[in-house]
Protein backbone atom coordinates (compact mmCIF):
# COMPACT_ATOMS: atom_id res chain seq x y z
CA UNK A 1 0.00 0.00 0.00
CA UNK A 2 0.74 3.66 -0.83
CA UNK A 3 0.28 6.94 0.81
CA UNK A 4 -1.85 8.72 -1.63
CA UNK A 5 -3.31 11.81 0.04
CA UNK A 6 -3.19 13.62 3.24
CA UNK A 7 -6.12 15.79 4.33
CA UNK A 8 -5.95 18.40 7.49
CA UNK A 9 -8.31 20.94 9.02
CA UNK A 10 -7.97 22.65 12.23
CA UNK A 11 -4.92 21.05 12.98
CA UNK A 12 -2.08 23.15 14.15
CA UNK A 13 -1.27 26.13 11.87
CA UNK A 14 -3.50 24.37 9.03
CA UNK A 15 -6.78 26.12 9.39
CA UNK A 16 -8.69 25.71 6.40
CA UNK A 17 -8.77 22.16 4.65
CA UNK A 18 -5.77 21.31 2.80
CA UNK A 19 -4.82 18.68 1.17
CA UNK A 20 -1.51 16.97 0.43
CA UNK A 21 -0.91 14.83 -2.42
CA UNK A 22 1.90 12.29 -2.55
CA UNK A 23 2.19 11.44 -6.11
CA UNK A 24 4.70 8.45 -7.11
CA UNK A 25 8.15 9.10 -6.99
CA UNK A 26 9.79 11.73 -4.92
CA UNK A 27 7.59 14.64 -3.36
CA UNK A 28 9.13 17.42 -1.78
CA UNK A 29 7.92 20.11 0.49
CA UNK A 30 9.83 23.29 0.18
CA UNK A 31 9.55 27.12 2.16
CA UNK A 32 10.91 29.15 4.23
CA UNK A 33 11.17 28.45 8.10
CA UNK A 34 7.48 28.78 9.88
CA UNK A 35 5.30 27.82 7.32
CA UNK A 36 4.38 24.32 8.72
CA UNK A 37 6.56 21.59 7.37
CA UNK A 38 7.23 19.42 10.31
CA UNK A 39 3.40 20.11 11.27
CA UNK A 40 2.73 18.03 7.89
CA UNK A 41 5.26 15.16 8.77
CA UNK A 42 3.53 15.66 12.47
CA UNK A 43 -0.19 15.41 11.31
CA UNK A 44 1.15 12.06 9.43
CA UNK A 45 2.33 11.21 12.51
CA UNK A 46 -0.77 11.67 14.62
CA UNK A 47 -3.21 10.02 12.04
CA UNK A 48 -1.13 6.91 12.77
CA UNK A 49 -1.59 6.78 16.07
CA UNK A 50 0.78 8.76 17.93
CA UNK A 51 0.08 9.35 21.76
CA UNK A 52 2.41 11.13 23.01
CA UNK A 53 1.98 14.56 22.55
CA UNK A 54 5.65 15.60 23.40
CA UNK A 55 6.02 14.13 20.35
CA UNK A 56 3.79 16.83 18.56
CA UNK A 57 5.83 19.68 20.41
CA UNK A 58 2.73 20.54 22.68
CA UNK A 59 1.88 20.35 26.61
CA UNK A 60 -1.30 18.96 25.87
CA UNK A 61 -2.72 16.70 23.07
CA UNK A 62 -5.65 19.23 22.75
CA UNK A 63 -2.74 21.43 21.62
CA UNK A 64 -2.87 19.99 18.21
CA UNK A 65 -6.07 22.13 17.89
CA UNK A 66 -5.68 25.58 15.95
CA UNK A 67 -5.62 28.24 18.98
CA UNK A 68 -6.39 30.78 16.84
CA UNK A 69 -5.45 34.66 16.14
CA UNK A 70 -5.84 38.03 16.68
CA UNK A 71 -7.84 37.41 13.09
CA UNK A 72 -9.21 34.11 13.62
CA UNK A 73 -11.35 32.33 16.73
CA UNK A 74 -9.93 29.25 17.77
CA UNK A 75 -11.14 25.81 16.57
CA UNK A 76 -12.69 22.94 19.17
CA UNK A 77 -11.72 19.94 17.01
CA UNK A 78 -9.11 19.07 14.60
CA UNK A 79 -9.43 16.50 11.96
CA UNK A 80 -6.17 14.86 9.77
CA UNK A 81 -7.52 12.19 7.03
CA UNK A 82 -5.08 9.73 5.13
CA UNK A 83 -5.59 7.75 1.73
CA UNK A 84 -3.78 4.48 1.13
CA UNK A 85 -4.00 2.65 -2.10
CA UNK A 86 -5.40 -0.56 -1.76
CA UNK A 87 -5.09 -1.94 -5.41
CA UNK A 88 -2.82 -4.68 -4.73
CA UNK A 89 -5.26 -5.77 -1.52
CA UNK A 90 -2.08 -6.23 0.95
CA UNK A 91 -4.72 -5.14 3.55
CA UNK A 92 -5.70 -6.55 6.70
CA UNK A 93 -8.70 -9.02 6.17
CA UNK A 94 -11.30 -6.84 7.68
CA UNK A 95 -10.32 -3.77 5.61
CA UNK A 96 -8.91 -5.55 2.42
CA UNK A 97 -12.34 -4.92 0.54
CA UNK A 98 -11.98 -1.35 -1.07
CA UNK A 99 -8.86 -0.22 -3.62
CA UNK A 100 -8.55 3.04 -1.32
CA UNK A 101 -8.81 3.17 2.67
CA UNK A 102 -9.25 6.42 4.76
CA UNK A 103 -7.63 6.66 7.66
CA UNK A 104 -9.48 9.37 9.90
CA UNK A 105 -8.32 10.75 13.34
CA UNK A 106 -10.63 13.58 14.99
CA UNK A 107 -9.73 15.25 18.38
CA UNK A 108 -12.43 17.59 20.26
CA UNK A 109 -11.39 19.71 22.91
CA UNK A 110 -12.38 17.72 26.34
CA UNK A 111 -13.48 15.01 24.65
CA UNK A 112 -10.64 13.02 23.13
CA UNK A 113 -9.80 11.36 20.08
CA UNK A 114 -12.01 8.97 17.75
CA UNK A 115 -10.85 6.88 14.55
CA UNK A 116 -12.24 5.68 11.76
CA UNK A 117 -11.07 3.82 9.03
CA UNK A 118 -13.59 3.97 5.41
CA UNK A 119 -16.59 5.56 7.89
CA UNK A 120 -16.26 3.16 10.62
CA UNK A 121 -15.35 3.34 14.44
CA UNK A 122 -11.61 1.77 15.20
CA UNK A 123 -9.63 1.45 18.14
CA UNK A 124 -6.23 3.45 18.24
CA UNK A 125 -4.66 -0.62 18.55
CA UNK A 126 -6.40 -1.60 15.94
CA UNK A 127 -4.85 1.65 13.57
CA UNK A 128 -1.26 1.46 14.50
CA UNK A 129 -1.56 -2.82 13.38
CA UNK A 130 -2.72 -1.88 10.31
CA UNK A 131 0.39 0.32 9.76
CA UNK A 132 2.79 -1.55 11.48
CA UNK A 133 1.75 -4.59 8.64
CA UNK A 134 2.69 -2.57 6.09
CA UNK A 135 5.89 -1.39 8.27
CA UNK A 136 5.48 2.06 8.78
CA UNK A 137 3.70 3.58 11.55
CA UNK A 138 4.14 6.37 14.26
CA UNK A 139 7.19 5.62 15.78
CA UNK A 140 9.26 3.62 12.96
CA UNK A 141 12.22 4.28 11.23
CA UNK A 142 10.20 5.02 8.02
CA UNK A 143 10.36 8.60 9.20
CA UNK A 144 13.41 9.76 9.35
CA UNK A 145 14.07 12.16 11.49
CA UNK A 146 17.15 15.28 11.73
CA UNK A 147 20.29 13.24 13.37
CA UNK A 148 18.45 10.31 13.14
CA UNK A 149 20.74 9.21 10.34
CA UNK A 150 23.75 9.37 12.99
CA UNK A 151 21.77 7.83 15.37
CA UNK A 152 21.51 4.31 13.58
CA UNK A 153 25.20 4.38 12.80
CA UNK A 154 25.99 4.27 16.20
CA UNK A 155 22.78 2.71 17.32
CA UNK A 156 23.17 -0.85 19.43
CA UNK A 157 22.49 -3.62 17.31
CA UNK A 158 18.65 -4.14 18.88
CA UNK A 159 17.70 -1.38 17.60
CA UNK A 160 19.71 -2.10 14.29
CA UNK A 161 17.36 -5.31 14.46
CA UNK A 162 14.29 -3.30 15.04
CA UNK A 163 15.45 -0.92 11.73
CA UNK A 164 16.12 -4.49 9.74
CA UNK A 165 12.42 -6.10 10.97
CA UNK A 166 10.81 -3.02 9.67
CA UNK A 167 12.32 -3.28 6.08
CA UNK A 168 12.01 -6.73 6.03
CA UNK A 169 7.98 -5.88 6.86
CA UNK A 170 7.71 -7.97 10.20
CA UNK A 171 7.14 -5.63 12.89
CA UNK A 172 3.53 -6.11 12.36
CA UNK A 173 4.04 -9.52 13.22
CA UNK A 174 6.22 -8.38 16.38
CA UNK A 175 3.29 -6.50 17.10
CA UNK A 176 0.44 -8.91 16.56
CA UNK A 177 2.50 -11.54 18.62
CA UNK A 178 2.99 -9.10 21.64
CA UNK A 179 -1.12 -8.79 21.21
CA UNK A 180 -1.41 -12.57 20.77
CA UNK A 181 0.79 -13.14 23.66
CA UNK A 182 -1.79 -10.54 25.74
CA UNK A 183 -4.60 -12.45 24.55
CA UNK A 184 -3.32 -15.49 24.86
CA UNK A 185 -2.45 -14.45 28.94
CA UNK A 186 -6.24 -12.86 29.26
CA UNK A 187 -7.53 -16.29 27.93
CA UNK A 188 -5.47 -18.12 30.64
CA UNK A 189 -6.77 -15.98 33.07
CA UNK A 190 -10.30 -16.12 31.95
CA UNK A 191 -9.83 -20.09 31.93
CA UNK A 192 -8.47 -19.95 35.51
CA UNK A 193 -11.52 -17.62 36.89
CA UNK A 194 -13.78 -20.10 34.15
CA UNK A 195 -12.86 -23.29 36.69
CA UNK A 196 -13.32 -21.15 39.58
CA UNK A 197 -16.37 -20.10 37.80
CA UNK A 198 -17.03 -24.13 37.70
CA UNK A 199 -16.35 -25.19 40.78
CA UNK A 200 -18.68 -22.03 42.20
CA UNK A 201 -21.09 -24.00 39.72
CA UNK A 202 -20.68 -27.21 41.03
CA UNK A 203 -21.24 -26.30 44.76
CA UNK A 204 -24.15 -24.43 43.85
CA UNK A 205 -25.22 -27.46 41.41
CA UNK A 206 -24.76 -29.77 45.29
CA UNK A 207 -26.97 -26.92 46.28
CA UNK A 208 -29.47 -27.02 43.65
CA UNK A 209 -29.87 -30.47 43.91
CA UNK A 210 -30.29 -30.94 47.38
CA UNK A 211 -32.61 -27.38 47.39
CA UNK A 212 -34.65 -29.71 44.25
CA UNK A 213 -35.01 -32.91 46.74
CA UNK A 214 -35.93 -30.76 49.60
CA UNK A 215 -38.56 -28.96 46.96
CA UNK A 216 -39.86 -32.49 45.87
CA UNK A 217 -40.16 -33.38 49.80
CA UNK A 218 -42.25 -29.69 50.25
CA UNK A 219 -44.77 -30.75 46.84
CA UNK A 220 -45.21 -34.28 48.78
CA UNK A 221 -45.78 -32.58 51.74
CA UNK A 222 -47.66 -30.40 50.00
CA UNK A 223 -50.15 -32.50 49.18
CA UNK A 224 -50.60 -34.36 51.91
CA UNK A 225 -51.09 -31.14 53.95
CA UNK A 226 -54.11 -29.93 50.63
CA UNK A 227 -55.65 -33.16 51.18
CA UNK A 228 -55.82 -32.77 55.12
CA UNK A 229 -56.96 -29.39 54.52
CA UNK A 230 -59.86 -30.81 52.02
CA UNK A 231 -60.77 -32.95 54.98
CA UNK A 232 -60.93 -30.33 57.42
CA UNK A 233 -62.55 -28.02 54.85
CA UNK A 234 -65.17 -30.95 54.68
CA UNK A 235 -65.77 -31.24 58.17
CA UNK A 236 -65.72 -27.80 58.73
CA UNK A 237 -68.64 -27.65 55.62
CA UNK A 238 -70.68 -29.90 57.54
CA UNK A 239 -70.21 -28.21 60.95
CA UNK A 240 -71.34 -25.13 58.79
CA UNK A 241 -74.02 -26.95 57.46
CA UNK A 242 -75.31 -28.04 61.20
CA UNK A 243 -74.40 -24.65 62.23
CA UNK A 244 -76.73 -22.66 59.66
CA UNK A 245 -79.88 -25.20 60.30
CA UNK A 246 -79.38 -24.42 64.07
CA UNK A 247 -78.77 -20.31 63.26
CA UNK A 248 -82.22 -20.91 60.81
CA UNK A 249 -84.13 -22.02 63.42
CA UNK A 250 -82.45 -19.30 66.10
CA UNK A 251 -83.63 -16.82 63.15
CA UNK A 252 -87.29 -18.03 62.72
CA UNK A 253 -87.59 -17.59 67.04
CA UNK A 254 -85.54 -14.64 67.06
CA UNK A 255 -88.44 -13.33 63.93
CA UNK A 256 -91.20 -14.24 66.14
CA UNK A 257 -89.72 -12.68 69.17
CA UNK A 258 -88.91 -9.71 67.12
CA UNK A 259 -92.83 -9.94 65.72
CA UNK A 260 -93.65 -9.99 69.60
CA UNK A 261 -91.36 -6.86 70.49
CA UNK A 262 -92.73 -4.69 67.43
CA UNK A 263 -96.01 -5.19 69.02
CA UNK A 264 -94.78 -4.39 72.81
CA UNK A 265 -93.00 -1.88 71.06
CA UNK A 266 -96.27 -0.31 69.53
CA UNK A 267 -98.24 -0.67 72.68
CA UNK A 268 -95.37 1.36 74.38
CA UNK A 269 -95.52 3.57 71.80
CA UNK A 270 -98.87 4.41 72.71
CA UNK A 271 -98.55 5.04 76.41
CA UNK A 272 -95.34 6.76 75.46
CA UNK A 273 -98.42 8.78 73.30
CA UNK A 274 -100.44 9.25 76.28
CA UNK A 275 -97.61 9.76 78.77
CA UNK A 276 -96.61 12.71 76.26
CA UNK A 277 -100.04 13.94 76.57
CA UNK A 278 -99.70 14.17 80.35
CA UNK A 279 -96.30 15.78 80.19
CA UNK A 280 -97.07 19.35 80.42
CA UNK A 281 -99.40 18.66 83.36
CA UNK A 282 -96.74 17.07 85.04
CA UNK A 283 -94.22 19.44 83.79
CA UNK A 284 -95.90 22.17 85.55
CA UNK A 285 -96.08 20.23 88.43
CA UNK A 286 -92.71 19.68 88.27
CA UNK A 287 -92.37 23.67 88.12
CA UNK A 288 -94.18 23.95 91.20
CA UNK A 289 -92.86 21.48 93.26
CA UNK A 290 -89.61 22.98 92.43
CA UNK A 291 -90.31 26.64 93.02
CA UNK A 292 -92.22 24.92 96.58
CA UNK A 293 -88.62 22.58 96.97
CA UNK A 294 -86.56 26.15 96.53
CA UNK A 295 -88.96 27.65 99.17
CA UNK A 296 -88.66 24.76 101.31
CA UNK A 297 -84.76 24.96 101.28
CA UNK A 298 -84.34 28.68 102.02
CA UNK A 299 -86.76 28.03 104.96
CA UNK A 300 -84.98 25.61 105.96
CA UNK A 301 -81.27 27.04 105.50
CA UNK A 302 -82.96 29.79 107.53
CA UNK A 303 -84.11 27.25 110.57
CA UNK A 304 -80.87 25.71 110.52
CA UNK A 305 -79.28 29.20 111.10
CA UNK A 306 -82.01 29.80 113.42
CA UNK A 307 -81.62 26.89 115.35
CA UNK A 308 -77.36 27.31 114.84
CA UNK A 309 -78.40 30.89 117.19
CA UNK A 310 -80.70 29.05 119.21
CA UNK A 311 -78.02 26.00 120.10
CA UNK A 312 -75.12 29.07 120.39
CA UNK A 313 -78.17 30.82 122.98
CA UNK A 314 -78.51 27.79 124.85
CA UNK A 315 -75.23 27.50 125.45
CA UNK A 316 -74.19 30.75 126.62
CA UNK A 317 -77.55 30.17 129.07
CA UNK A 318 -76.59 27.01 130.30
CA UNK A 319 -72.94 28.78 130.85
CA UNK A 320 -75.26 31.45 132.78
CA UNK A 321 -77.30 28.90 134.21
CA UNK A 322 -74.11 26.96 135.68
CA UNK A 323 -73.62 31.09 137.03
CA UNK A 324 -76.57 31.36 138.78
CA UNK A 325 -76.22 27.65 140.23
CA UNK A 326 -72.89 28.55 141.54
CA UNK A 327 -74.48 31.85 143.18
CA UNK A 328 -77.81 30.74 144.25
CA UNK A 329 -75.34 27.95 146.50
CA UNK A 330 -72.87 30.79 147.49
CA UNK A 331 -76.37 32.38 148.51
CA UNK A 332 -77.57 29.38 150.72
CA UNK A 333 -73.94 29.26 151.70
CA UNK A 334 -74.69 32.37 153.00
CA UNK A 335 -78.13 32.08 154.16
CA UNK A 336 -76.75 29.08 156.21
CA UNK A 337 -74.08 31.41 157.47
CA UNK A 338 -76.37 34.08 158.37
CA UNK A 339 -79.20 31.36 160.16
CA UNK A 340 -75.70 30.24 162.05
CA UNK A 341 -75.16 34.09 163.23
CA UNK A 342 -78.86 33.92 163.67
CA UNK A 343 -78.74 31.22 165.76
CA UNK A 344 -75.36 32.51 167.36
CA UNK A 345 -77.05 35.58 168.15
CA UNK A 346 -80.17 34.09 169.66
CA UNK A 347 -78.26 32.39 172.34
CA UNK A 348 -76.09 36.08 172.74
CA UNK A 349 -79.31 37.36 172.89
CA UNK A 350 -80.53 34.41 175.33
CA UNK A 351 -77.09 34.54 177.18
CA UNK A 352 -77.75 38.79 177.35
CA UNK A 353 -81.19 38.13 178.99
CA UNK A 354 -79.48 35.58 181.27
CA UNK A 355 -76.58 37.92 181.54
CA UNK A 356 -79.45 41.00 182.47
CA UNK A 357 -81.35 39.31 185.09
CA UNK A 358 -78.43 37.41 186.35
CA UNK A 359 -76.07 40.81 186.81
CA UNK A 360 -78.14 43.25 187.12
CA UNK A 361 -75.24 45.74 187.60
CA UNK A 362 -74.32 45.13 183.43
CA UNK A 363 -74.74 48.55 181.89
CA UNK A 364 -78.49 48.47 179.97
CA UNK A 365 -76.67 50.67 177.10
CA UNK A 366 -74.11 48.70 175.98
CA UNK A 367 -76.38 45.41 175.77
CA UNK A 368 -78.93 47.88 174.04
CA UNK A 369 -75.67 48.67 171.47
CA UNK A 370 -75.38 45.01 170.82
CA UNK A 371 -78.49 44.25 170.55
CA UNK A 372 -78.74 46.73 167.36
CA UNK A 373 -75.77 45.48 166.17
CA UNK A 374 -76.98 42.07 165.81
CA UNK A 375 -80.49 43.56 164.64
CA UNK A 376 -78.00 45.05 162.46
CA UNK A 377 -76.03 42.37 160.94
CA UNK A 378 -79.17 40.49 160.69
CA UNK A 379 -81.27 42.73 158.50
CA UNK A 380 -78.21 42.61 155.97
CA UNK A 381 -78.05 39.30 155.66
CA UNK A 382 -82.02 39.00 155.31
CA UNK A 383 -81.57 41.42 152.83
CA UNK A 384 -78.83 39.50 151.12
CA UNK A 385 -80.61 36.39 151.25
CA UNK A 386 -83.98 38.09 149.75
CA UNK A 387 -81.59 38.98 146.78
CA UNK A 388 -80.47 35.35 146.07
CA UNK A 389 -84.24 34.33 146.23
CA UNK A 390 -85.26 37.04 143.58
CA UNK A 391 -82.27 36.55 141.32
CA UNK A 392 -82.74 32.35 141.46
CA UNK A 393 -86.46 33.30 140.15
CA UNK A 394 -85.60 35.29 137.32
CA UNK A 395 -82.78 33.13 135.89
CA UNK A 396 -85.36 30.15 136.52
CA UNK A 397 -88.14 31.84 134.59
CA UNK A 398 -85.95 33.16 132.07
CA UNK A 399 -84.35 29.50 131.89
CA UNK A 400 -88.24 28.05 131.14
CA UNK A 401 -88.53 30.32 128.75
CA UNK A 402 -85.26 29.94 126.38
CA UNK A 403 -86.47 25.66 126.74
CA UNK A 404 -89.49 26.74 125.57
CA UNK A 405 -88.25 28.79 122.91
CA UNK A 406 -85.69 25.61 121.75
CA UNK A 407 -88.30 23.44 122.16
CA UNK A 408 -90.25 25.76 119.58
CA UNK A 409 -87.52 25.39 117.19
CA UNK A 410 -86.91 22.06 117.10
CA UNK A 411 -90.65 21.22 116.42
CA UNK A 412 -90.89 23.60 113.45
CA UNK A 413 -87.51 22.10 111.83
CA UNK A 414 -88.88 18.38 112.12
CA UNK A 415 -92.07 19.74 110.62
CA UNK A 416 -90.21 22.08 107.90
CA UNK A 417 -87.93 18.68 106.91
CA UNK A 418 -91.34 16.59 106.98
CA UNK A 419 -92.59 19.14 104.30
CA UNK A 420 -89.49 19.05 102.52
CA UNK A 421 -88.95 15.06 102.03
CA UNK A 422 -92.58 15.40 100.33
CA UNK A 423 -91.87 18.01 98.63
CA UNK A 424 -88.34 15.94 97.15
CA UNK A 425 -90.86 12.77 96.55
Amino acid sequence: MQFNRLRLSGFKSFVDPVALDILPGLTGIVGPNGCGKSNLLEALRWVMGETSYKSMRGTSMEDVIFAGTKARPAYNHAEVMLLLDNAKRTAPTEHNDTDVLEVTRRIERDAGSLYRVNGRDMRARDVQLLFADISTGARTNALVKQGQIGELVNAKPEDRRKVLEEAAGISGLHSRRHEAELRLKGTENNLEKLDDTIGHLETELRQLKRQARQATRYENISGQIREVEALALHLRWHHAVAALEEVSTQLSETRQKVAEASQAASKADLRQAEAQADLPDLRHGDVEAAAALRRVKLEHEGLEAEAKRAEEMAGRLATQLQAIGDDATRAQEALADVETQLSKLSDEEAELNASIFADEAASEQQMAEKLAAAEAILADKQQAFDDCNRQLAEHTVRLQALEENRQANFDRKARFENELQRAQQ
